[in-house]
């Protein structure tokens, strides 16, 4: 269970930090909030929850009248053109525990939201007062861009305040600005990639299914030395996705170093220890694919199996 507003309140006033409510009917927009609020003189906030592919979360809150660009953005943090988009509701109510129109980063309160990465708009700064959600959209919370600094601190997360509308170059010569704000663990979700745990396949007995079917339900892909058996009542065990991965990675690692070498003024200390880092960041996109291929491999099987158990019966 996330914290409720008054729970927030509370440990602002803890915090001893200074802040207005304004109540208000519910609103979904930043055009319906500024027919309530925007007459105070405050600076509204919209707020966005993106996803990147790794399954990793990104709370964007920037003024209304910032322009955020997704494939800039993405591409300053180093995850391509198109490595944002919008995340789905479920993240909303199991990360951020808000629901729809709430986002607010208040929300990163919620220990289920600590893997999440907070990108400030620098125009805040320059604001008196700024406007948000305090976890709930029939509220509005006026504070100040310090004392948003003051709770931010108090969770644990360094502000990070941003030029949202700026566009750098970014390419061989001009690395991403913003990486280093790519948060480093994915947070709990229903949405996560399956667990990379390993999977045992028992065949159907030589009685009951052909051996011809049984051959289409083992995995295509083995690992090095991986045994292969032709026996029908002989178990057969699906390679491991953690030795797979560590094989793939055993065949590039020496090519890219060769080839590297050989076109970069770079020491060979110094490409080994931005290999390591491309190997922990590469690895968890390996695992699940080749998860997703030994569990599609395996289901295909069982689907061959039973149609032709099936067929056999029918036909007496």
């Amino acid at each position: 269970m996330g914290y409720t507003k008054d729970q927030l309140l509370a440990r602002l006033q803890e915090l001893k930090i200074d802040f207005t409510c304004y109540d208000h009917p519910v609103v979904l927009t930043v055009e319906e909030q500024a027919k309530h609020v925007g007459d105070l003189g405050g600076a509204l906030s919209k707020n966005l929850l993106l996803k990147d592919k790794k399954h990793r979360l990104y709370v964007i809150s920037a003024l209304a009248g910032t322009k955020v660009d997704m494939k800039i953005l993405s591409q300053r943090l180093g995850l391509g053109k198109g490595g944002l988009r919008m995340a789905p509701e479920e993240n909303l109510l199991e990360v951020l525990q808000v629901p729809l129109g709430c986002v607010t980063p208040f929300a990163l309160i919620n220990e289920s939201a600590s893997a999440v990465s907070l990108l400030l708009d620098q125009g805040f700064k320059s604001k008196q007062i700024c406007y948000f959600h305090p976890l709930t959209n029939d509220v509005t919370i006026a504070l100040s861009s310090s004392n948003l600094d003051k709770f931010l601190i108090s969770i644990g997360k360094q502000p990070a305040y941003v030029d949202l509308e700026a566009a750098p170059a970014v390419g061989k010569d001009n690395p991403p600005d913003l990486a280093h704000l790519v948060p480093s663990g994915v947070p709990n979700s229903s949405e996560q990639p399956v667990e990379n745990t390993a999977l045992t396949i028992v065949p159907h007995h030589q009685n009951n299914v052909p051996k011809e079917t049984e051959v289409k339900a083992k995995p295509k892909v083995q690992s090095k030395g991986a045994e292969t058996s032709s026996k029908a009542d002989k178990p057969t065990t699906n390679t491991s996705v953690d030795k797979f991965v560590n094989d793939v990675f055993d065949i590039i690692s020496p090519l890219f170093l060769s080839e590297t070498l050989k076109k970069l003024d770079i020491k060979k200390e110094e490409l080994s220890s931005i290999l390591d880092d491309v190997r922990g960041r590469a690895d968890p996109d390996l695992k699940s694919i080749a998860m997703t291929l030994k569990n599609a491999s395996y289901t295909n099987g069982f689907h061959a199996g039973f149609k032709t158990m099936l067929h056999r019966g029918l036909d007496g």
